[in-house]
């Protein structure tokens, strides 16, 4: 098991093209756990931006009687994408990690998929 902490150097260093990671509590808002790297996020301005999207996409659910879970929510930009991946672990409910990837660096389907490996090595 690994730590926050852990979890998010792991992000950074074994996902190509990964520019920040983030832990959030999406009930606040509040990162609970960054690390950055060259891209030069505001990784707290992230995570509290972010938190509208899942809150947005959790109502929107709910509205639409979907009985599903969130795996994962995928942003692209011109030059980024960013990974949203709410944790489903009973520790992890109300928590989600967010990812912010170099678009001509990364593989998204390699970043979703370490990603997925990542929250299930990750203890709250």
């Amino acid at each position: 098991m690994t730590d926050a902490a852990g979890a998010l150097k792991q992000a950074m260093t074994s996902i190509e093209g990964a520019i920040g990671a983030a832990l959030v509590d999406y009930n606040s808002g509040m990162a609970l756990a960054t690390l950055d790297g060259p891209g030069g996020l505001d990784l707290n301005v992230a995570a509290a931006g972010n938190t509208d999207v899942v809150r947005a996409k959790m109502r929107t659910m709910d509205m639409l009687g979907l009985q599903d879970g969130i795996e994962d929510i995928l942003i692209t930009l011109t030059s980024q994408y960013h990974l949203i991946r709410p944790l489903t672990g009973r520790t992890g409910k109300g928590l989600f990690l967010y990812l912010a990837l170099d678009k001509a660096r990364a593989n998204l389907a390699m970043a979703r998929h370490q990603l997925t490996r990542i929250e299930a090595d990750l203890e709250v």
